[in-house]
């Protein structure tokens, strides 16, 4: 008898449900940050701040790494293994609908797993060493900086989501050759999202998403933004 996850297309089937897990708890800790600790945190008074510190967050930002390195995975090992199957026919498939959705998307989950694991994640360890006692430097600084790169990705979700969800459920036209030029002008653009990120502090750039509703607002409008700009480039 043969079982239908006992083959190559089970195992592609296994490693988008991974994904999918993972990618809920992510996407749903980094959400759970910016809309709701975030807020509270703003609200709430010192000792409460100090004590969720202590004993909620390190448990949120195991979820929330640990989400991401699988998401991270996962979504690239279903890519190589689609790349993989294709063989010979590669090319066409690079110069296909779903490579370019599909790898916008990872253009920017990856940005965002560098920014859990490079950025929030070093410096949120000092924010619990200083809650739970230990002397930290510089410790509003660390935090804007964690701040920042956790709204950059809370931005980014949003067009994120859309193109991952194009790669099987919206065919866009593409011409040949367009694809490698799409995919460079993703890159220069999320580099120049992330260079905000990691190097301003304040300003009219980071004025947008320091608040929630700026986050989520900006967002939607950048997922429109890469949406129109991919249509007018993988179509020319």
């Amino acid at each position: 008898m043969q079982w239908a996850l006992f083959n190559l297309d089970g195992l592609l089937f296994l490693l988008r449900w991974g994904h999918f897990i993972f990618g809920i708890a992510w996407i749903g800790m980094l959400w759970y940050f910016n809309f709701v600790q975030g807020p509270f945190f703003a609200k709430a008074d010192a000792a409460t701040k100090t004590e969720a510190t202590k004993g909620l967050v390190p448990k949120a930002l195991f979820y929330f790494r640990y989400g991401a390195m699988g998401t991270f995975f996962t979504g690239w090992i279903i890519i190589a293994i689609k790349f993989g199957q294709a063989g010979p026919a590669g090319s066409a498939l690079f110069n296909s609908s779903w490579a370019a959705t599909i790898l916008t998307g990872a253009i920017m989950g990856s940005v965002m797993w560098f920014n859990v694991w490079f950025v929030i994640w070093p410096r949120q360890k000092k924010v619990i060493a200083s809650a739970n006692g230990e002397k930290v430097e510089n410790l509003p600084a660390l935090a804007r900086r964690a701040f920042l790169a956790s709204r950059t990705n809370t931005l980014l979700s949003v067009p994120l989501l859309f193109f991952m969800g194009a790669a099987s459920h919206l065919t866009i036209r593409v011409d040949e050759g367009r694809v490698g030029l799409w995919l460079l002008i993703v890159l220069v653009l999320v580099g120049l999202i992330e260079a905000n990120a990691l190097l301003a502090d304040k300003g009219p750039t980071t004025k947008p998403i320091e608040k929630v509703s700026g986050v989520i607002h900006y967002g939607l409008l950048l997922a429109v933004v890469f949406y129109v700009l991919s249509e007018v480039i993988l179509h020319h």
